[in-house]
């Protein structure tokens, strides 16, 4: 099939790259020119594991195309998809400009019958609204075409989105014409072979169902660790608790691990758009009101918890941040936990060493730009060089099994302060570390130094293999 595709960020380079993967021709159009010529040359503007080499190789081959020139792309399509930005506006809605604005060139440039696609995140009654802004440009102009415009929400996670596209758990088109569903299903059935995973259903419940996805993932965060801090108060370990509500196939071990609070691009602003939403038809969104709330002190967690070890003065303390992506698998820092650490660990005094995999030029170019309390380093074990305690905040891979014997040797006090839970505990206490986690009584401190005794020497041993 013949494709475009409006917008060159997250979701509209995965949607056009993966399209292009099974055949169809595709043109990814985006206003930055500066964006498209570094597409154009196979450097790609976001990490997204294995998406690189499918852009590289679908460009060579001219599956897959970029060019700032809607007009180009519509008149080699059949279908195109609306891929950009709707943020968070300022008072919580979703900013629709940007999908408006794309919505009117279209009509200003079709001349043939079209399917519009929306595939960015959008509000119940939308595609009204794209439809009515479409058929009045081309009344402007005196052309008759047919437009039909479908919601087609994506459910993409950053880290693996390509393996979401290529191997969907479902395929959700929201549509009132027979035909436009037709074309979606031909479309998709390249990615929906193995299992029938295509969901049709009217526009107002697609739509509906990415923020409803969404919200309920983020309940099942903010309810987790609430449960979490309500265990590190009474003693009970929520390592264990995870573990036993999970078994439940009514519940399920999914986004059932406590830490900082989630981030992203999605979530955050997806709860707040609902919210909203209810708010102005008169409904009272309780439970996602506190899901918010529960997710924006959560953040602030590791810094009770320093705070709680070292007091409110950190002037004169060096703390080592490793992550700082909201996840890992990704470079994208929007709302993510370790802003707000970073930040108020700053206000409290402190400087700070940071290491991340791939987060770390965008934190310096947009972050923290011009904080020069806060250092970058290239190595993780280079961050922990003379500072105070290490605190964790993204669970990457490479962080799962480190070599604690560096740990001990590199810090000063052997202190560390784990935001997702990724150690043992009670090795961490064996080795000598003051050990801090979510969901967890405070650790048995030990203010000795850590002597190589021959038990000591066993831990040692066996972490720095």
């Amino acid at each position: 099939m013949r494709i475009t595709v409006i917008g060159t960020g997250y979701v509209g380079l995965v949607t056009g790259t993966c399209f292009s993967e099974m055949g169809n021709k595709v043109y990814c159009i985006d206003i930055d020119a500066s964006k498209i010529e570094s597409l154009k040359k196979g450097i790609i503007p976001i990490y997204e594991p294995g998406l690189e080499e499918l852009v590289i190789k679908n460009y060579k081959t001219g599956d897959l195309n970029f060019t700032c020139s809607l007009m180009e792309g519509l008149n080699n399509s059949d279908i195109c998809f609306i891929a950009v930005g709707t943020p968070m506006g300022k008072d919580g809605s979703a900013d629709l400009q940007y999908l408006l604005a794309a919505a009117k060139e279209i009509g200003q440039v079709m001349s043939n019958d079209l399917i519009v696609v929306n595939k960015s995140t959008v509000p119940v009654g939308t595609a009204e609204k794209v439809k009515k802004i479409i058929t009045e440009e081309l009344e402007k102009r005196n052309v008759s075409c047919n437009v039909y415009v479908v919601s087609n929400p994506e459910f993409l996670k950053e880290g693996s989105a390509v393996a979401d596209f290529m191997r969907p758990d479902r395929v959700v088109v929201g549509s009132d014409n027979e035909e436009a569903v037709r074309v979606m299903k031909e479309l998709y059935a390249p990615f929906t072979k193995n299992h029938d995973r295509f969901l049709i259903m009217d526009i107002c419940s697609a739509e509906m169902t990415k923020y409803a996805a969404n919200a309920m993932l983020a309940t099942r965060i903010s309810f987790m660790n609430e449960i979490a801090n309500i265990c590190e108060r009474v003693g009970a370990d929520i390592n264990n608790v995870r573990k036993g509500i999970g078994s439940d196939s009514r519940i399920g071990y999914s986004f059932l691990y406590p830490g900082c609070g989630y981030g992203g691009s999605c979530l955050p602003k997806d709860v707040n758009a609902l919210i909203k939403t209810a708010d102005d038809c008169g409904c009272d969104s309780k439970i996602l009101k506190e899901v918010k709330l529960v997710n924006d002190k959560q953040k602030f967690l590791l810094v009770n918890k320093i705070i709680e070890r070292f007091g409110c003065d950190l002037s004169g303390y060096t703390f080592a941040v490793w992550g700082l992506a909201f996840k890992p698998g990704t470079d994208d820092m929007r709302e993510a936990p370790s802003v707000a650490v970073i930040n108020r660990l700053i206000e409290l005094g402190a400087k700070i060493n940071t290491y991340d995999p791939k987060a770390t030029d965008i934190a310096r170019e947009y972050y923290f730009k011009d904080e020069n309390n806060v250092n970058f380093l290239d190595n993780k074990y280079e961050a922990l060089n003379n500072t105070d305690a290490m605190v964790l905040v993204t669970e990457w891979k490479e962080f799962r099994s480190p070599n604690f014997y560096e740990i001990a040797e590199r810090i000063k006090n052997r202190i560390i302060f784990d935001g997702r839970n990724q150690y043992n505990k009670d090795i961490l206490e064996k080795l000598g570390f003051e050990y801090y986690q979510v969901g967890n009584s405070r650790p048995r401190i030990s203010r000795q130094y850590l002597y190589v005794n021959s038990l000591h020497s066993m831990y040692l041993d066996y972490w720095s293999k």
